[in-house]
């Protein structure tokens, strides 16, 4: 008996093992579904959400449909799944379907109708009959030189997350360039003087773009979100400039792009407003590569270039754009322009007020200022809360001291977004700041026709010989 009861405890023993095991394990993976670590493994990290747009999903309280017309063989077929993916983890308001353009036909012809879209490999949003959709080419840079299409630049992120947030929004802002006076060309597609490029940017945002003449409406209209003065080569009138003070007052929003050398007449405008252009031009020997350019070395603490972190922006030929603390107001009041520089050069810069003299060099004993030298400021006033919590909007200010940053051949990642967070800053759309492409670079195993011979035999004959070999081995010093 004593012998059957051991076998019988034994079995017991490691029955209980086995369902102490299979809890264990349920519990393991029970805890798992609940509590877990996601993390984004690919090099670039082209699926790691920015924190502003995880803030927009998190705040998202209404239902948008994503539908992707994209064909499974396109380059960006898993990318894009990839990211959606993740967009839809953080929110349970989004619907995303996938259509095939080739085999589901019925279904892209009825979706096609409704959306009125016209080619294939495109993502649509679409929020209460609002809707938007986005190229491929929105989507990411995509170089084919070589006869194999190979993703440059991601922006998936920033694509999608503009079009969520314009479909949400049911209020499109309207932007105006001004013009008349020799400004950027927004119609211009050349690429050093054009400026359709950041035209197509600030509507791949959603936001309106149109142009002002001020002598013919002789007002700043009322849907105007935001004005755009770039790069004027000729000064405007006394009253235009009238004009634009006195709408600036009213809780306007102005953007001025001005380059060296060039006079728009607001000059005195933004003195007033505690901004001061120099007659100059900012050199930077240690952030250059021809002398020209100027890349930015650091940005001040602002809610602009909060996001930028180290992406540089790129100014050429810029001018001096500096806080004029003499025209401000002693007063620490709210009427008093908050003015902050947002882009400095390094400390070896300096504003050169005698570009003509070779070499350039910085002089004491003239008004040569030395680095760093602010190129870009932020200005704000008059944003209070009133009584009964009552929000004040202020007036908002942004002056850049070259606008060839952002015309067409300058539109790099830096530049982007720097522009970009500006103009979202005057529209109070602090969401979509500063969300760069992500460059992407090529990892391909490049192997010539006697590197794939050789691999071949490694892999077909040299390792299966050797572990046979080894075997071998082993059996023949058993034996002995």
């Amino acid at each position: 008996m004593k012998p059957r009861k051991h076998h019988l405890w034994i079995r017991f023993n490691s029955a209980m093992a086995l369902l102490l095991a299979a809890v264990i394990t349920l519990m393991v993976n029970y805890l798992s579904f609940r509590h877990y670590y996601r993390g984004d493994w690919s090099s670039a990290q082209l699926y790691t959400l920015s924190a502003k747009t995880t803030g927009l999903l998190d705040n998202l309280d209404k239902p948008v449909d994503i539908t992707v017309f994209f064909q499974p063989g396109n380059v960006l077929y898993d990318d894009i799944s990839n990211l959606l993916r993740e967009y839809q983890f953080h929110s349970d308001k989004l619907n995303i379907r996938w259509v095939d353009p080739d085999r589901d036909i019925a279904q892209t012809e009825e979706l096609a109708v409704k959306y009125q879209v016209t080619e294939p490999n495109v993502v649509v949003f679409d929020c209460e009959g609002r809707n938007k959709y986005v190229r491929a080419d929105e989507i990411a840079d995509i170089d084919a030189s070589s006869g194999i299409e190979r993703i440059t630049a991601f922006k998936g992120e920033q694509a999608f997350s503009s079009a969520i947030l314009g479909v949400v929004q049911e209020v499109v802002p309207v932007v105006y360039f001004l013009t008349g006076h020799g400004e950027r060309d927004i119609t211009d597609f050349d690429r050093r003087t054009g400026f359709s490029g950041v035209a197509q940017l600030i509507e791949r945002d959603n936001i309106e773009v149109k142009t002002l003449l001020l002598s013919t409406e002789k007002q700043i209209p009322a849907n105007c979100a935001a004005l755009i003065v770039a790069g004027a080569s000729q000064s405007m009138s006394q009253t235009e400039a009238d004009i634009i003070d006195s709408w600036l007052r009213r809780s306007g929003r102005l953007m001025v792009l001005t380059d060296a050398g060039q006079t728009s007449g607001l000059e005195k405008l933004l003195r007033d407003w505690g901004v001061l252009l120099r007659n100059d031009i900012v050199l930077d020997p240690a952030r250059t590569l021809t002398g020209r350019e100027v890349f930015v070395a650091s940005y001040n603490r602002h809610p602009i270039t909060d996001k930028l972190g180290t992406t540089a922006a790129i100014f050429h030929l810029p001018r001096s754009v500096e806080p004029d603390y003499t025209q401000q107001p002693k007063s620490t009041s709210a009427d008093r322009p908050q003015v902050t520089p947002l882009a400095l050069s390094s400390k070896s810069s300096w504003s050169e007020t005698q570009p003509e003299q070779t070499p350039p060099k910085y002089d004491e004993n003239t008004d040569d200022l030395p680095g760093p030298v602010s190129m870009a400021v932020a200005v704000e006033k008059g944003g209070t809360t009133g009584l009964l919590d009552m929000q004040i909007r202020p007036s908002r200010i942004v002056v850049f001291g070259d606008s060839g940053f952002v015309s067409n051949s300058g539109l790099t990642g830096g530049d982007v977004s720097l522009f970009m967070s500006s103009l979202n800053w005057l529209l109070d759309r602090d969401q979509l700041m500063a969300i760069a492409p992500k460059q992407v670079n090529d990892s391909h195993l490049k192997l010539t026709l006697s590197d794939l011979r050789a691999l071949f035999w490694s892999a077909v004959g040299l390792i299966p010989a050797s572990a046979a070999l080894f075997g071998a081995g082993i059996w023949i010093r058993r034996k002995k």
